[in-house]
């Protein structure tokens, strides 16, 4: 099949770019051309700038593909542009969504019917915390209503692996090979879920192969906390409670994946993957996904917010709580 990729050279969209060109489709890519680039030669660059709408797209004029994959539509102008370009001219639109459209759920597990957050007014373009799910349901409706069937929403959990150049899941991966106390949010009863990238590329190229149209959620085994430190070959573990980590003033930021249950959007850790397993969808063990991004860290220069003096203080507090 002929294969564009709106995006292709950064995290997700390489993985994808690559399980599609293993499995033998043709794979053109629009990008900006300021990301590094590392995709093989065979892959056809097509430069544009989806920021500025219909204009940033001159380069696909009176092309056709058969499926396109947009990984990088983040605002309503971007894809408002690209689903009014390929209405007719591509036959499946394969759009790469987020759970963060569902807010704060509170129906658990997470499954593809629970309500999504209202969507983001058009003129909305910047992205942070608190419009990313907005935006994305946005993006969502407006391909909804013009591919309908043929439009397949995908929405990951939190994305980890090789090239991952966020820091979610390499701070604890580094800290964990240091050997040194590490510092473990909670008291390991709490949980994290995250969804291997190459588990969502090759779910991406099945439901290209199949034409599966439709929503699924992606999302990975979900592990206790004492269970991901021991996925990550932590020894030196050290609970600091929820307390003091609330006390502290700590964030998602400082303390990525961990949201303690009954927590803000704690609920986005406990995500449905029925629909997607039964659509076809396998999972990477976690043992794997630990592994390899292990490798990709090594080589990565990755800092996170936390740094080690503060990590030991609040060690140090959980100590002496626990002596009193």
């Amino acid at each position: 099949m002929r294969i564009l990729v709106l995006g292709g050279t950064q995290f997700i969209g390489r993985h994808i770019v690559a399980t599609l060109l293993a499995a033998g489709h043709t794979v053109s890519i629009l990008s900006r051309g300021v990301s590094k680039d590392e995709l093989p030669v065979e892959v056809e660059r097509l430069r544009g700038d989806r920021d500025l709408g219909t204009k940033g797209l001159a380069s696909l004029t009176g092309r056709t593909w058969d499926v396109c994959v947009d990984v990088s539509g983040y605002a309503p102008r971007q894809v408002r542009a690209s689903a009014g370009m390929f209405g007719s001219t591509v036959g499946q639109y394969v759009y790469i969504s987020a759970v963060s459209v569902y807010g704060d759920p509170q129906h658990l597990p997470v499954v593809e019917t629970v309500p999504l957050l209202p969507p983001a007014a058009e003129e909305v373009t910047e992205i942070n915390g608190e419009t990313y799910g907005p935006l994305k349901v946005a993006c969502e409706n407006i391909l909804r209503k013009a591919f309908g069937e043929r439009c397949t929403i995908l929405r990951p959990q939190v994305v980890v692996g090789p090239h991952d150049q966020t820091i979610r899941y390499a701070f604890w991966q580094q800290r964990a090979m240091q050997g040194r106390e590490i510092l473990a949010p909670g008291d390991g009863s709490d949980h994290v879920q995250v969804i291997d990238v190459r588990d969502l590329a090759r779910f991406t190229t099945l439901v290209i192969e199949s034409g599966l149209g439709g929503s699924f959620n992606l999302a990975g085994p979900r592990l206790s906390w004492s269970k991901f430190m021991s996925v990550l070959g932590a020894e030196n573990v050290v609970w600091v409670s929820a307390a003091i980590i609330k006390s502290a003033g700590l964030t998602f930021h400082e303390l990525p994946l961990f949201r303690p249950e009954g927590s803000a959007s704690s609920g986005l850790m406990d995500v449905s993957n029925e629909k997607a397993r039964d659509a076809g969808l396998t999972l990477t063990d976690p043992m794997i996904t630990a592994r390899d991004t292990r490798m990709f860290s090594l080589s990565a220069d990755l800092t996170g917010a936390l740094s080690p003096e503060r990590m030991a203080a609040l060690i140090a507090v959980a100590r002496a709580q626990g002596a009193d």
